[in-house]
């Protein structure tokens, strides 16, 4: 095995999970970060396991033909973007292999027909939200860290790799849009401008916590919200007055009133400054009010893609009753409306039902049914309240990223439903489900990956579930 601090030169044979490359020496797995396969390279071990090391590039002696200049300053910092350096035709090519090795690998499921990866629309600029914190300690550079630069200060970016104590303080994201970048430096300069204090978490001190900008890329809405550790109406109010005098754009403010330890933009209250508190977003012809706190698809343009992979999939008829378990706000039931006789919508949050409800009576759909409740529980205990509709001839799941509990598959599965459709942002967690699936009878007939999040790791895939036989 290698001694960390051990320096040779390797080629990057392959691309791994989570933005890793993979190169091997004596028949040994390295994961060296920010390789692309192809490269020639000189590498530093910087971690040893049992069976596998950890490097890093040391010297790049032959770049791969499918290397490129990353266009973010603070690309190799910042972890948003790990693949910011490839082509990014490559990327789709790789992400497609991850699904298709984590099924193969992790579900045991072979000969599962995997479509290549639908592209975003847009690579860059493409995020309709950005979430940054405000932070006391700047992660420095390599370089920096030899020199006499000072860490404390008064920092907005986003939180370091696993360093949730230190910012990267950015100057300007290539996920969000041109306007959103100037809000950023905007916020920053006003705050240090007018000696607003930054949260200490330690001392339960400060003021400033997070800035979330949310936009409606089909609509021009455009969101600011400000997190905040205590309630200043005045302060506030003069932030609101200059923000929306330097940005006309700007439709709505909104103060997050934050006051638990937990580092989440999230507030126990929420106040609105301008506006009505919610901006609009239009997907495939349905008008969706979104709040501050709700979830929507960061990516506009290829969410309305990714629906309608799903509809297609589905393969809907007038007549059919479908449930839409973990609906969130509506986007999938209220999009597939049209198509079928009912959509039974369920999810734990309860105000994103009630976003979904307002959503729904805004289009005028009359045939969806939105219901607040954990799933596990309805299925179990409470099956009379949605018993009535009938048993469901298609059923969408989009589940968290840790997926679906053993429970509640068992119980999906003695509704014996002919069509499933399961949508994922976790290919390791699809495949552990859909293993399960396959052993209540279910073949796993194709999968659709889509690029929701081009030069990240992550990738969303459609998968498509029919009964074939029933224990």
């Amino acid at each position: 095995m290698f001694s960390r601090g051990e320096r040779f030169a390797v080629e990057i044979i392959s691309t791994g999970f989570e933005g890793k490359s993979i190169a091997k020496h004596n028949d040994i797995v390295i994961f060296v970060d920010g390789g692309v396969e192809g490269d020639f390279a000189e590498i530093e071990i910087t971690k040893t396991k049992k069976k596998y090391a950890e490097a890093k590039i040391i010297d790049l002696k032959n770049p791969s033909v499918n290397r490129i200049e990353p266009k973010c300053k603070h690309f190799g910092s910042c972890g948003g973007c790990k693949y910011q350096h490839v082509n990014y035709s490559e990327q789709l090519k790789f992400k497609r292999q991850h699904v298709l090795d984590s099924l193969e690998r992790i579900g045991n499921l072979k000969n599962v027909q995997v479509f290549e990866t639908l592209p975003s629309p847009e690579i860059y600029f493409y995020r309709n939200k950005m979430e940054f914190s405000f932070g006391l300690d700047r992660w420095l550079t390599a370089e920096e860290i030899l020199t006499d630069i000072k860490r404390a200060g008064f920092y907005l970016g986003f939180h370091a790799p696993q360093r949730y104590n230190r910012i990267i303080d950015v100057v300007e994201c290539h996920l969000e849009s041109d306007l959103s970048n100037k809000i950023l430096n905007f916020v920053k300069n006003y705050s240090q401008d007018n000696n607003l204090e930054i949260y200490n978490s330690e001392t339960q001190t400060g003021y400033l916590r997070n800035l979330v900008i949310r936009e409606g890329k089909n609509t021009g809405d455009v969101m600011v919200n400000l997190v905040t550790f205590l309630d200043l109406p005045d302060v506030m109010k003069k932030f609101c007055d200059a923000l929306v005098k330097n940005f006309r754009e700007v439709t709505t403010v909104i103060n997050n009133i934050n006051s638990r330890r937990a580092q989440i933009a999230v507030g126990d209250r929420e106040k609105i400054y301008f506006g009505s508190g919610t901006i609009s977003e239009k997907l495939n012809g349905i008008n969706f009010q979104i709040s501050a706190n709700s979830f929507f698809q960061t990516n506009t343009h290829q969410s309305e893609i990714l629906f309608n992979v799903v509809k297609d999939f589905a393969e809907l008829k007038k007549e059919d009753v479908v449930y839409d378990l973990y609906c969130g706000t509506g986007s999938i039931a209220l999009t597939i409306a049209k198509n079928v006789k009912e959509v039974i919508g369920i999810e734990l949050i309860e105000s994103s039902i009630e976003n979904a409800k307002k959503n729904q009576q805004a289009n005028g759909i009359t045939n969806c049914t939105f219901i607040a409740s954990d799933l596990k529980d309805l299925l179990t205990k409470n099956f009379s309240e949605i018993e009535h509709f009938g048993l469901p001839s298609c059923i969408i799941l989009d589940p968290p990223r840790n997926g679906l509990h053993q429970k509640i598959i068992e119980e999906i599965c003695k509704f014996k439903t002919p069509k499933i459709i399961y949508v994922s942002c976790n290919p390791a967690t699809l495949a552990r489900d859909l293993k399960l699936f396959a052993e209540f009878g279910y073949e796993i007939t194709k999968v659709q990956p889509v690029d929701m999040f081009p030069h990240t790791y992550h990738i969303e895939s459609v998968a498509q579930l029919q009964l074939t036989f029933s224990n």
